[in-house]
């Protein structure tokens, strides 16, 4: 139990800028097309680090990444990425940089293609939010058979950095998902309109 006699989701611990974030935001379902892209973008560039790593470098990335619009970033050039990689206000690492400009790039071809990153990740619970009820954190699964189809038609689309453990932690927090234990104040609150 938390100082303020919530009890939360273990992983969250008691930074406050983590508290906020499992709040307010993890598990909410989103279906906005700038969110979807900087929740892609931040959980590649979440990969061998903490997720309060990137909490805390979440605004630098905004700053850097034009706001998440993908018809902006798809069009940063070779100075831009190596203006990126003197940024400290991001992960500076060349992969994960390159990959946001190609996974913007990959997002204005699907709509090209008349289809929105949104439905596309979406379809993978056919468009509802999956309830779950986990005891304790030790069962919450790291990817799931959705999250492995998803890494598949992602990378067959030109996506990077989307293994399945990203495409998973990705499903968790835009909502697609409710992986908050059952003992968390936020999970009733997620789960009001049924389980599935």
């Amino acid at each position: 139990m938390s100082d303020d006699a919530q009890v939360r989701c273990a992983w969250c611990g008691s930074d406050a800028l983590y508290r906020a974030y499992h709040d307010q935001e993890w598990g909410v379902p989103n279906r906005d097309e700038r969110h979807l892209f900087e929740m892609l973008t931040l959980e590649g560039a979440q990969a061998g680090l903490s997720w309060l790593t990137i909490l805390r470098k979440r605004e630098g990335y905004r700053q850097a990444f034009a706001g998440f619009d993908p018809s902006t970033v798809a069009r940063f050039d070779a100075a831009r990425v190596a203006a990126l990689l003197a940024d400290p206000g991001i992960v500076r690492n060349r992969l994960k940089v390159e990959s946001t400009v190609s996974n913007a790039q990959a997002v204005l071809a699907l709509h090209e293609r008349g289809r929105t990153l949104s439905e596309l990740l979406w379809d993978f619970v056919d468009g509802v939010p999956r309830h779950n009820t986990w005891a304790s954190l030790a069962e919450v699964p790291a990817k799931t058979p959705e999250s492995d189809r998803m890494s598949r038609e992602l990378k067959r689309l030109g996506f990077r950095f989307v293994g399945s453990t990203i495409c998973y932690a990705l499903m968790q927090a835009v909502g697609m998902v409710n992986d908050h234990t059952i003992d968390c104040f936020r999970h009733p609150l997620l789960s009001a309109s049924g389980t599935r």
